[in-house]
């Protein structure tokens, strides 16, 4: 029973680190976040996620601000946690014009 409930609870630790891990890794990148993922950025709700997703594509993460997306101070408190990845271009309407 004891080994049981040690084992649990190193599982819990284990499974708190990686979650702790994941959220202190690498920026979120504006352009792929899911709606969830912008709402946990700090002072982010759903109005400001709505409006961040209706501008992409961003080419740089000031866009935010720039753009008026979000008002400077919200911008300055996720700036450090936010990229904006540049989106691969998209292929060609007609790849293979006709001569």
């Amino acid at each position: 029973m004891r080994f049981l409930r040690a084992l649990a609870l190193l599982l819990l630790c284990a499974a708190g680190i990686f979650v702790s891990a994941q959220s202190v890794g690498d920026p979120l990148d504006i352009n792929t976040a899911t709606p969830r993922q912008l709402n946990s950025l700090p002072g982010f709700g759903p109005a400001y996620t709505r409006r961040v997703i209706a501008g992409r594509p961003y080419t740089a993460k000031n866009q935010l601000f720039t753009r008026g997306v979000v008002p400077k101070g919200a911008y300055e408190r996720v700036s450090a946690l936010i990229i904006a990845h540049r989106v691969s271009a998209q292929s060609p309407r007609n790849p293979h014009p006709q001569k």
